[in-house]
Formats: C-alpha cells, structure tokens, sequence
C-alpha cells in the first residue's frame, strides 16, 4: 500500500443557498478587505454583485476584478495583482468557475510573493505566506476549489504552467448547487466530461493511495449516475448538486493522486489549437483507457465492465467529440503535439509507462 500523508486544507461548506454563509465564513477567516475574483460571465450573471453584497453586509469591504478569459494567462494575472495591489486587499474570494479559482490563486502567489509566474512553475516555490482565499464554484466540472495548484497560460509560449503550494488552497471552498442551475448547457457537458475525467484518472495513477482512491470511486459514482441527468433537466437541483460534489471530490482525489496520459495529451491541443480543455478530454479519454488497458484494465473495471464504450457514450450523449480529427487538428502535427505532451508533468504518473512514442500511439488511435 502505498504510504500518504494527509491533512485537509480547505473547509467545505455544500447545500442549496450557501452562498448566503460566504460573509460569516469570510469573517471567520479575518477577512477584512478582499477581491473577488470572477470571469466576465459570472459577472454578467449577478454572482460576483451578489457575493460582494454578502461580503459587505459582514462589514468586509469588496472589490472586483473580472479582466481574464477562460484560460487566464501571466498577462491577466499580472493585471489582477495591479488591481489587487491598488486595493489593498488582505484576502480573496474566486467565484466562478476554473478559470476564476485559477486565476485567484495566481494574483495570490505575485501579490504576496513577488516575481513572475514562472518563478513558482511547480511545487511549493513560494517563501512568504499567501493570503486566506474562499472558492465559490459556479460550475460542475474543475474542481479546482479542492486543490493547491493554479494552471496558468504562458502568455508569449501558450504552455501550460502549474504552480502549486500548501497554501495556495482556499482555506474554504462554498458549493452551492444553485448556483450551478444557470449553467450554459456547453458549460454543464464540458466541465462535467472534465471531472468524470478526473475520477478515470485519478483512480489508477501510480501516485494513487487508500484515501485517493475513496475520493475517485464516490466521485465516479456521483459523476456517472448524473451526468446526462444533469444534462437533459438542468433545473434538477439534485442532478447539479451530485454534479458539484462529485467534481469536487474529484478534485480533491487529483490533490493527492494527480492526472495522467489523457490531461499530458490534451494540453498541448489547447496551446496549439485553441481548443476548449474538456473538448480536448472528451476526444481523447477513451483512447487513453484502452492504451492503459495492458496495465489497468482491472482497475477500469471496477468502475465499469466496458470503460472505453461507457465513456464515448456519454460523451457522444453530450454533444461532445470523441476523435482528435474531428477537432480540425491536421495530422502531419501529431508527431510535434506527442512531444510536447511527453513533457507534460501529468504523464509521467500515468500507470502505463508514457513517453513520445506512447504520446504518438495514443494520439493516432484517437484521430
């Protein structure tokens, strides 16, 4: 069995409505003066005018920044550690999705550290302490409200860094369901296809542990049994709180057991192409399993009796591709995208051994 050490970084508060509890845990953390971090549709949508409402009617005073995209780069970070700097802020509130947890915890590391992103491409690069940090997750897919890593674009090379540290972690995270209702039904098949990702994932790296592993099997039970429920009723609040929670615990299965081939194959897709992360998956994740299938094909079957299949299916239910062809990628690239994604940290606790030449394999039986 492999050995771990754990200790629970952020607080969880899950249910329908609270949202409504974001002042009195912030408060409870000392927040005085913080900026909440959410993406222009988020934004558009009330959630970061409501979330600062709550925060001043706790007497904490709120900012905003909304200037970054759904793959915030170093320039829109930089951008946001300006904003946060001029404020004055001692704290920091992401509402939205990825894109905002990310982002809020890139400000975190240049507003307290100093530097450039590059300097904590990583783990743990950060000297000084960072500020306390609440997630509020509007989708059901990233779970990047369980995790200390933020992913941030280079904004010259397009690569994906992730910076990570002990106290990059939100030290709460606020899951309501209800917020999550009004997602686009792209948003809802595209995170949602992510996060059942992470549970195929997370469940047969080589960093997976005794405790990764109940994180993977109630989120893949959570995940599976919604998804396209969640899909085709997208006002059926239990569907969208199975959804949130189990990405969440997804996330939280990621913290202490990583990725591998299928998020080292996708990422060089979106510095080259463009394309949206969890398109990128949806092409490739059943390609990934069958490759692994040598070495973990046991283990897949603990979760279903045909992965593979199982996982086009509800790809294919939810609109989504299940081919990189299909994606406009031409194939004189596949030789330059594989080398790219043999570079990529996630690969490298894959259980099947994985290299270029794996990188080239897996990308030729996907296209």
């Amino acid at each position: 069995m492999t050995p771990f050490d754990w200790e629970a970084r952020t607080r969880l508060v899950f249910g329908p409505g609270s949202l409504q509890r974001l002042g009195e845990v912030a408060r409870g953390l000392g927040f005085s003066r913080t900026l909440v971090v959410a993406d222009p549709g988020v934004a558009a949508a009330g959630y970061a005018d409501r979330a600062a409402a709550i925060l001043e009617q706790a007497n904490i005073a709120a900012f905003r920044f909304h200037d970054f995209d759904a793959n915030p780069d170093t320039a829109m970070v930089e951008t946001g550690r300006r904003v946060a700097e001029r404020a004055g802020v001692d704290s920091l509130a992401a509402v939205g999705g990825g894109s905002s947890m990310d982002c809020a915890k890139g400000i975190n590391f240049l507003l307290t550290n100093g530097g450039a992103m590059r300097d904590y491409w990583g783990w743990d690069k950060a000297a000084r302490p960072l500020l306390p940090a609440i997630g509020v997750p509007t989708t059901t897919g990233t779970g990047s409200e369980a995790q200390s890593y933020a992913i941030i674009s280079d904004a010259e090379t397009h690569v994906k860094m992730a910076c990570g540290a002990p106290a990059a972690a939100f030290r709460a995270a606020i899951l309501d369901p209800e917020l999550a209702l009004t997602q686009p039904r792209a948003v809802r098949a595209i995170t949602g296809y992510d996060a059942i990702s992470h549970a195929v994932e997370t469940f047969v790296t080589t960093r997976r542990t005794a405790l990764s592993e109940c994180f993977s099997r109630e989120a893949w039970r959570l995940l599976s049994a919604h998804y396209l429920r969640s899909l085709a009723a997208p006002d059926d609040l239990e569907a969208t709180a199975g959804m949130q929670l189990g990405a969440y615990f997804a996330g939280v299965a990621i913290e202490n057991s990583m990725l591998g081939a299928t998020h080292a194959c996708a990422n060089p897709l979106t510095a080259n192409f463009g394309t949206t992360h969890g398109v990128a998956i949806a092409a490739l994740l059943s390609h990934v399993v069958r490759w692994n299938e040598p070495v973990a094909g046991a283990r897949y079957r603990e979760l279903a009796s045909n992965l593979p299949r199982l996982l086009q299916e509800l790809a294919e239910a939810a609109g989504l591709p299940v081919y990189v062809g299909s994606l406009e990628v031409p194939s004189a690239v596949l030789p330059e995208l594989a080398e790219q994604a043999a570079a990529q940290w996630t690969g490298r606790f894959n259980p099947r051994p994985f290299d270029q030449r794996g990188a080239l394999e897996i990308y030729r039986w996907a296209y």
